[in-house]
């Protein structure tokens, strides 16, 4: 054996037993962890400061971001009582196939640049408990790979806007055995996202002192993510933006991989020509453009702002939701920003979405756990919407509606105008 041969080998052995070692200090963190939002809180810990900033922070003065979570503020349950709720029940149909729960795991690109095999992970846990999981064309692990941990995955694309590029990656998708096709619509330009910037991430990525600074304070992140990912897969390289594959993450080619200004509805339209099977749009925020898919004969929409990482200020996803519901008619209305509880999930189905898809705790979850950490995330949620279903009165997800809601914002209109 080589030196060289023989040096990598010993990285190799290293980087596992550092894996190994995280997955034992990771069960018993679990132990502690009793929401979605405390996976954060941990994986802060562990992650480098420009990774997590990477993954948790949102665009210019991160407006967006916080006024998705905000927005649950401006709504109250009402809940119903002597209901009956001793037999309850939160699968849904979506699409003609029955999930476990109504949520999904969102789409995050670079998951596995985050925490190692990050979307295999989070892939394993949602097929083990029978709820979707959506693969990011702006991800490492190639479809294919993933498409076998996960049969009936859902494909997220990047798409490319020329004609012959739509044709190309859908007949990918389909020879992978995706279930359903999701165009990323909103991505049209780069957006602003100063907070990662500062931080030290960068699309390439370009190692500088103070990203080597970060590797030396989190050598468990660099031994059993960045190392295991170089010696087990070489470089890594964006594997779903086409037909053909992406760049690496170090090319110069990464400023723009997923950007496509000239994408069009008459993309839509092939796409929707070409794929025989559900075709969602993600990245919905106007009732005229829900009114717009729904002709364009899509399946499903996805209410969406990217997580408040695109345009900041965008309209909240729960903010626009009944509108938009009303502009869509029958088209199955997804939504995600923001849904950290069972009672947020609740409130969005009360007004009409019919699943909502969650991304950053997901991630969290893997790094912290791996797909052990996934399955308890999604194991915490479950328990808090059946508790909140019982609470409310309610027997199964059919049986919520408006009625369930108090407004908080009409309430006190109303009490201001009694008041003068």
């Amino acid at each position: 054996m080589s030196s060289s041969a023989e040096a990598g080998s010993k990285s190799f052995v290293r980087a596992k037993q550092t894996e190994k070692t995280y997955k034992l200090r990771a069960s018993r963190r679990l132990e502690a962890i009793l929401n979605l939002v405390d996976f954060e809180i941990e994986a802060k810990k562990l992650l480098p400061h420009s990774i997590y900033s990477y993954v948790a922070s949102g665009s210019e003065d991160e407006t967006t971001l916080h006024t998705n979570r905000n927005a649950f503020l401006d709504y109250r349950l009402v809940p119903r009582v002597l209901c009956g709720v001793e037999q309850r029940d939160q699968s849904r149909v979506l699409f003609g196939r029955r999930y476990a729960a109504p949520f999904g795991i969102a789409p995050m690109g670079g998951a596995s640049v985050v925490t190692y095999a990050g979307d295999r992970h989070m892939a394993q846990a949602a097929h083990a408990t029978g709820i979707p999981f959506v693969l990011s064309g702006n991800s490492i692990t190639p479809m294919e790979k993933l498409a076998r941990v996960c049969p009936g995955a859902w494909f997220a694309s990047y798409q490319p806007p020329d004609f012959p590029a739509v044709e190309r990656m859908v007949r990918r998708v389909a020879d992978a055995g995706f279930a359903v096709f999701a165009m990323t619509v909103d991505v049209p330009v780069e957006s602003n996202r100063e907070k990662e910037h500062r931080a030290g991430f960068s699309q390439p990525i370009r190692p500088h002192p103070k990203l080597l600074l970060q590797g030396v304070r989190h050598p468990g992140w660099v031994l059993s993510t960045a190392l295991l990912t170089l010696v087990t897969h070489g470089i890594p390289y964006v594997a779903n933006l086409s037909a053909e594959g992406g760049p690496n993450l170090f090319s110069s080619k990464m400023k723009q991989v997923s950007q496509h200004a000239a994408l069009s509805w008459h993309h839509v339209e092939l796409a929707r020509k070409l794929w025989k099977g559900p075709l969602v749009l993600k990245g919905i925020l106007s009732g005229e453009d829900a009114r717009i898919a729904r002709e364009c004969g899509v399946d499903g929409i996805v209410v969406s702002n990217h997580g408040g990482r695109q345009l900041d200020a965008a309209a909240t996803p729960l903010q626009v939701l009944p509108g938009i519901r009303a502009a869509a008619k029958d088209l199955t209305l997804l939504i995600d920003g923001g849904f950290r509880r069972g009672t947020d999930i609740l409130t969005a189905l009360a007004l009409g979405a019919d699943f909502v898809l969650i991304g950053r705790p997901f991630l969290f979850a893997a790094v912290v756990g791996g797909a052990v950490g996934v399955l308890h995330a999604i194991e915490l949620l479950s328990k808090e919407i059946d508790r909140d279903l019982a609470l409310m009165g309610r027997r199964n997800l059919a049986e919520l509606g408006p009625d369930d809601l108090q407004d908080v914002r009409l309430s006190a209109a109303a009490n201001a105008a009694t008041s003068r």
